[in-house]
C-alpha cells in the first residue's frame, strides 16, 4: 500500500510542476519546455481541428482522442478523469451543447486551477472542475451518461478500483470511452523503475488482456477497442533510461507498447 501511496504523490507531483509551469499555447505540444518530460506528449494526438478545441488548455499530455468515440449526446452529464488543465472537458462541452454538464476531475489542484481559469475566460458555466481522486470520485452514484479519460488510468495502481468507480457513477445504460496505454510483452526494468517513464504513461502500463480484464471485473459489457496504434519512443529518450547501459542493451522485441481507445456499456 505504501508503494501504490508513493506512485500516487510523484503523479501528483509531477503533474503540479507542468501545471506551473511558464506555457503558451505550443509549448507542451512541441515538446520544448515540460521539464525533463520527454516521454510526456511523443504520443498525443492532435486536438486542434475539433469543434470546442481551447489551446490553453491543451498540454499535450494524452494519447488519444476519447471524445471522438464517446458518442456524447446534446443534454448528456459528461465526466472527465483527470481533467488536467481541461482539454477534453471543453470538447465534452461542444458536444453536449448549453443543456448538459461536463464535470473534469483531477487530484492536483494547480490542474484544478489552470482549468476553472480557462473556463472562466471563455464564461462556460456548464463545466465544473473538481479536486479529487478518481479512485474515489467525488460524483454521486447513477448519475452520468458518458465517462471519457485520456492517458490518465495508466499512471495509477488500483485500475480495478477505479473501473469499478466508473461501473458506480454511471447510469443503467451509460458507457465509457477511455484511451489508454497497454503493453505487450514485460518492460525493461530499466524503464519500469524510472519515474519520468512513470508519469509519462509507460511505465505503469499493464498488459492489454489484464487491462480489458479489470474491465469486465467491473461489471461492463459490450467492450470493445475502438481504436489502437502503436506507439514508438525515440531512440534518444530511451538510451536516458538505461541505467548506466547504452541503448542497445535494452532489447525491443521484448515489448510492445500500445495506445488503445475502449469502449464499455453498463
Amino acid at each position: 500500500m505504501e508503494k501504490k501511496t508513493n506512485i500516487k504523490e510523484l503523479v501528483k507531483l509531477k503533474y503540479r510542476e507542468i501545471a506551473l509551469q511558464n506555457q503558451n499555447s505550443s509549448c507542451c505540444s512541441s515538446g520544448s519546455c515540460c521539464g525533463s518530460g520527454e516521454v510526456y506528449n511523443i504520443m498525443n494526438e492532435d486536438y486542434t481541428q475539433l469543434d470546442g478545441y481551447n489551446a490553453d488548455a491543451d498540454m499535450g499530455l494524452g494519447c488519444g482522442l476519447p471524445t471522438q468515440f464517446a458518442q456524447i449526446q446534446k443534454g448528456n452529464t459528461v465526466v472527465d478523469l483527470g481533467s488536467g488543465a481541461g482539454n477534453d472537458c471543453f470538447i465534452a462541452r461542444q458536444e453536449v451543447g448549453d443543456l448538459g454538464q461536463v464535470i473534469g476531475i483531477d487530484f492536483t489542484p494547480e490542474m484544478i486551477a489552470k482549468a476553472r481559469v480557462n473556463a472562466q475566460k471563455r464564461g462556460i458555466t456548464n463545466i465544473e472542475f473538481r479536486e479529487g481522486d478518481i479512485e474515489n470520485m467525488p460524483v454521486n452514484d447513477n448519475s452520468v451518461d458518458v465517462v471519457v479519460s485520456n492517458c490518465v488510468l495508466n499512471l495509477l495502481p488500483r485500475k480495478d478500483k477505479i473501473f469499478h468507480e466508473i461501473f458506480r457513477v454511471l447510469k443503467l445504460g451509460g458507457h465509457f470511452c477511455i484511451s489508454d496505454v497497454v503493453l505487450n510483452g514485460e518492460l525493461p526494468k530499466a524503464l519500469s523503475e524510472a519515474a519520468e517513464m512513470y508519469v509519462g504513461c509507460i511505465a505503469g502500463a499493464i498488459t492489454q488482456e489484464e487491462y480489458l480484464s479489470e474491465i469486465t471485473k467491473a461489471g461492463f459489457q459490450q467492450i470493445k477497442i475502438v481504436k489502437k496504434k502503436d506507439i514508438v519512443i525515440p531512440n534518444e529518450i530511451l538510451a536516458n533510461y538505461g541505467s548506466n547501459t547504452s541503448i542497445k542493451d535494452i532489447d525491443l522485441k521484448q515489448f510492445e507498447i500500445v495506445s488503445i481507445t475502449v469502449t464499455g456499456k453498463k
